[in-house]
């Protein structure tokens, strides 16, 4: 038996495994040498990858319970469990949650615009963790995770859908199957910003729909549909009835911001 084998068969690091990691750690500092981490809102410097910078850290205004048990509004002060807001008892969504990490602000709005518009894709790396995180209870009783699909033009100039990216990070985090082409935008929509709520729900009414022959994977389970932004939730709402129509059990929302107009 060699040198290596004896000392990795009593559980003592091998000659070879010191090496290599020796190495690896090596490459890893090399690596920050050539390019320190930044911080993934600002560019400064951090300590250590996928970080935020203390005053951007300080800023971002995280959403924590108490919150609505549906809709995921942050309250002011505990109001007990289960408890709804306004929003939601006046206008019932037609999902069962959605949960979110931050609140839209600037610091979200920066991260959410990078991977968006300036084709920062390694943000959904980092941004997919936080989601798993601030979403476990909706993540996980997921039987499949669903992203918010763009039209095939819209894919085609922006060459990646930043929903599917995030979702693709969820998933590989929470080790959760993820199902990137059962939902289609069929609609080719107007862009929602600078519309009212009402223009939105006129926006995307019928732009969603599941493929007869990709029902089998919807039909029964329980959807977590993933989206990056959610406003005034009309796309998610007409995403889902196209899910519940398709035959979903239930579907749950979680996107990385939400806008929260005030704290109830």
């Amino acid at each position: 038996m060699k040198l290596d084998e004896i000392e990795g068969a009593t559980g003592r690091p091998s000659l070879i495994g010191r090496i290599s990691g020796g190495l690896r750690t090596a490459f890893r500092g090399g690596v920050d040498l050539a390019m320190p981490p930044n911080c993934l809102a600002c560019g400064r410097r951090v300590a250590a990858d996928g970080a935020l910078c203390p005053a951007c850290w300080g800023t971002l205004r995280l959403i924590e319970k108490p919150y609505c048990a549906q809709l995921g509004i942050p309250f002011a002060y505990d109001l007990g469990p289960n408890v709804l807001s306004a929003e939601a008892i006046a206008d019932p969504p037609p999902f069962e949650r959605c949960r979110a990490v931050a609140a839209y602000d600037d610091v979200s709005r920066k991260l959410v615009h990078g991977l968006k518009y300036r084709d920062r894709q390694e943000l959904a790396r980092w941004m997919g963790v936080w989601m798993a995180r601030a979403g476990q209870e909706v993540v996980a009783e997921a039987d499949v995770i669903v992203p918010v699909p763009l039209h095939r033009w819209r894919l085609w100039r922006r060459r990646f859908n930043q929903s599917a990216m995030l979702a693709a990070a969820i998933g590989r985090e929470a080790r959760k199957p993820v199902d990137l082409h059962g939902l289609k935008r069929v609609k080719a929509t107007r862009q929602q910003v600078g519309l009212t709520a009402n223009e939105r729900d006129d926006n995307v009414r019928g732009a969603f729909l599941v493929a007869r022959n990709e029902r089998a994977a919807i039909a029964g389970r329980r959807v977590l549909l993933v989206d990056d932004v959610y406003t005034t939730g009309a796309t998610v709402k007409a995403a889902t009835r196209a899910l519940l129509r398709a035959g979903a059990a239930a579907v749950d929302v979680l996107v990385f911001a939400r806008v929260v107009r005030g704290v109830q």
